[in-house]
């Protein structure tokens, strides 16, 4: 049985994780809500109505320009985080390691580990060709042990044939979330590539809702973008249809590559239009080089 390295997700735990555009939050906490009121932040002065409060007149601007002023400020909230993991037969590649899946498994528990302790709400959504896992949006010890066990109910469920539908799980998300959040969003992004227009599309739809989207990309490189295999025969099966091909690498490489490389060009530009983070999370550099680079790169961008 596979157990999650609750360990290395406490490694993170030391860290702070903020949003970086406005959410909606409900308790007192490290991110700008669109909300205003008397919190922690000052945001601008306006003129004082007759009959509220005095208690947040400027007196220093009233004794220069015998105007009453009210301090406003911005309040700093808690945000809304929805994990989402794509637990489609694809990620379980490479086989052996359950590499894609594993990864995706523990920073989406890493990432819930620092949101919980900054008293943040997570949620959790795991999706194949449908949703098959949704829990409530909660920051308390109790719901991130049911996202931890969750996500290693994930890691050791027995092998299947499962398709993905990336593009119809975002549509329902999108019209399912109510509340300003942020969306992260773990998967291979391998679906029906010759119609991405509807992935896009769904992507385009989150950013509508005016949710934060954090997108990654995670892949096998070596193999999967560059088909790097040795010369020889090979039997090449799908992992979602089980669907099998024999063939020699060489003789498709090229076309293959190209493909894969268009495609990953497109979902890397309609990211940077959308304004959606895109983080290339290629397994092989290991775990904690892409989760130091995506922090400390993150970090300086707010």
């Amino acid at each position: 049985m596979l157990e999650l390295d609750l360990s290395k997700v406490r490694e993170y735990g030391r860290l702070d994780f903020l949003a970086k555009q406005l959410v909606e939050g409900f308790i007192t906490g490290l991110h700008k809500s669109p909300f205003h009121g008397f919190s922690v932040e000052f945001a601008e002065h306006r003129l004082y109505n007759a009959g509220e409060s005095t208690r947040h007149i400027d007196w220093k601007v009233y004794s220069k320009t015998d105007k009453l002023f009210v301090k406003t400020y911005e309040e700093e909230t808690n945000l809304r985080c929805h994990l989402l993991v794509d637990v489609s037969s694809s990620m379980y590649y490479p086989q052996k390691s359950r590499g894609k899946l594993a990864f995706s498994v523990l920073a989406a528990a890493a990432l819930a580990h620092m949101l919980q302790r900054q008293r943040d709400a997570v949620g959790l959504v795991t999706f194949s060709d449908h949703i098959e896992t949704q829990t409530e949006c909660r920051s308390t010890s109790t719901h991130l042990q049911k996202v931890f066990h969750e996500l290693e109910q994930v890691l050791n469920r027995e092998k299947r044939h499962q398709t993905t539908a990336v593009a119809d799980t975002l549509h329902l998300i999108a019209d399912k979330i109510h509340t300003r959040s942020l969306v992260v969003i773990f998967s291979d992004m391998f679906e029906d590539m010759e119609n991405s227009d509807r992935l896009f599309s769904a992507l385009q739809h989150l950013k509508h809702k005016k949710h934060e989207v954090l997108l990654f990309h995670v892949t096998e490189k070596k193999t999967e973008m560059d088909f790097n295999f040795a010369d020889g025969p090979y039997e090449f099966i799908d992992l979602e249809t089980n669907e099998k091909l024999k063939l020699q690498p060489a003789d498709v490489r090229e076309r293959y590559t190209r493909a894969l490389n268009d495609f990953y060009h497109e979902l890397l530009i309609k990211c940077g239009q959308y304004k959606i983070d895109f983080i290339e999370a290629d397994i092989e550099k290991g775990f904690d080089p892409i989760m130091s680079s995506f922090l400390a790169k993150r970090a300086k961008m707010l």
